[in-house]
């Protein structure tokens, strides 16, 4: 039996004290580090003042960039798409979520939901004229599910679809949809005759507009709009022809939600990091304030709960490409890895205490934009439930 000696251990990284990176192949720390570089140039030095002002003014040319840096759709095959495997995509909605929740949601819905239901459920027709455009950049998704008073619930939404001889016409309205104020194209979900059915609406098409909602305090780097349909008239090739019912909808909202299960911990380790450095700058009482034992619990918890976080990631990611991973699970990731990155946001910002609250820092920034991530793609409670009929065979939703 050899030696054990102790002096020949690698040394700890305080940004990684668990040692997470083992679990990464050099293609996933490749993808990281591409991803982090970009971010760090494009987006990293306005991001603050895009919050503030609750917009991104060259919002093309940055969707252009993150298409040239293969992320759009990156998990779907073919279509000018990358190809990547689950966890790279999962990786890469953590570094983007590291700089802003704002931007991974505008890779999550053009990729995850936009493009994935034109991947998954639509023609070949709808596949080639959207979505090499869209891996690129080059055209702007969304996704219309959700409705002024219907959310989790979405099996009684109002909007209608309803044949006019060959063509089809839909009226209603969708709310609270990322992307919807500068998007190409939107997927928009409809009730019909022959049950739920999707739609690939360009729009440019008569009837169709998308006001941007206003005032809000999270979220504020990502637009966010209505879709109105008022007699939006489509030809018959527009619909999703393999979509029925809720299965499309749902399906692709899976996939936002495992992005997610990712992107929240990007927020949660930025905003770890800021307290972890501003702990040990901060004098107070003669020494940094990382030397007190209230401000190490702390610090301790949050490393904690993100390393906790990080191995349920990876170990959805890894169920996900090997064709195992069920939307039961992604929930239970959903619905862990938001509510602890959220506590660790929170937690941060004591550390902080009043810089805590500026946007010098990212910690409040990410602590709003979370109370979104918290809600949407399925809400606490609906993952609660998700769990709980797992555990006991019942169901609680009605």
């Amino acid at each position: 039996m050899s030696h054990f000696d102790p002096t020949k251990l690698p040394a700890l990284d305080p940004t990684d004290p668990a040692g997470l990176d083992d679990l990464l192949t050099e293609d996933e720390k490749a993808i990281r580090g591409a991803v982090r570089q970009t971010l760090d140039s494009i987006a990293e030095p306005y991001i603050a003042e895009w919050f503030e002002n609750g917009e991104i003014p060259n919002i093309r040319e940055l969707t252009k960039e993150l298409g040239s840096l293969g992320v759009l759709g990156m998990h779907l095959e073919g279509y000018g798409c990358a190809g990547m495997s689950a966890t790279e995509y999962g990786i890469a909605c953590l570094e983007i979520e590291a700089t802003d929740s704002g931007l991974r949601s505008l890779v999550s819905v053009q990729g995850s939901l936009a493009m994935f239901a034109i991947w998954r459920w639509g023609s070949e027709d709808q596949k080639n004229e959207w979505l090499p455009r869209m891996a690129a950049g080059e055209a702007i998704g969304c996704f219309g599910l959700t409705e002024p008073d219907v959310g989790s619930d979405p099996g009684s939404m109002q909007t209608r679809a309803r044949r006019d001889g060959s063509d089809w016409i839909l009226d209603g309205r969708k709310m609270w949809i990322s992307n919807a104020p500068y998007a190409d194209v939107a997927v928009v979900w409809a009730q019909t005759d022959e049950g739920i059915r999707g739609f690939v609406v360009p729009t440019n098409t008569p009837g169709f507009s998308a006001p941007e909602i206003k005032h809000k305090l999270s979220l504020r780097a990502s637009a966010t709009g209505e879709l109105v349909l008022d007699g939006v008239r489509l030809p018959e090739s527009a619909m999703l022809p393999e979509a029925r019912g809720l299965k499309g909808p749902l399906s692709c909202l899976n996939e936002a939600r495992f992005g997610i299960v990712w992107g929240a911990l990007g927020a949660a380790r930025s905003s770890l990091e800021a307290a972890r450095r501003y702990s040990m700058d901060r004098v107070q009482f003669g020494k940094p304030i990382g030397g007190f034992q209230l401000t190490q619990q702390k610090l301790a918890d949050m490393s904690l709960e993100y390393t906790k976080g990080y191995l349920l990631a990876m170990h959805l990611g890894r169920r996900k490409d090997a064709n195992t991973l069920r939307p039961e699970q992604v929930s239970i990731g959903k619905l862990n890895n938001v509510r602890e990155a959220i506590e660790i946001c929170r937690t941060a910002r004591t550390i902080l205490g009043a810089n805590g609250i500026s946007l010098e820092y990212p910690v409040i920034r990410h602590q709003n934009n979370l109370e979104s991530v918290l809600t949407y793609e399925g809400t606490v409670e609906m993952h609660t439930l998700v769990l709980g009929q797992v555990l006991t065979g019942e169901s609680a939703f009605r």
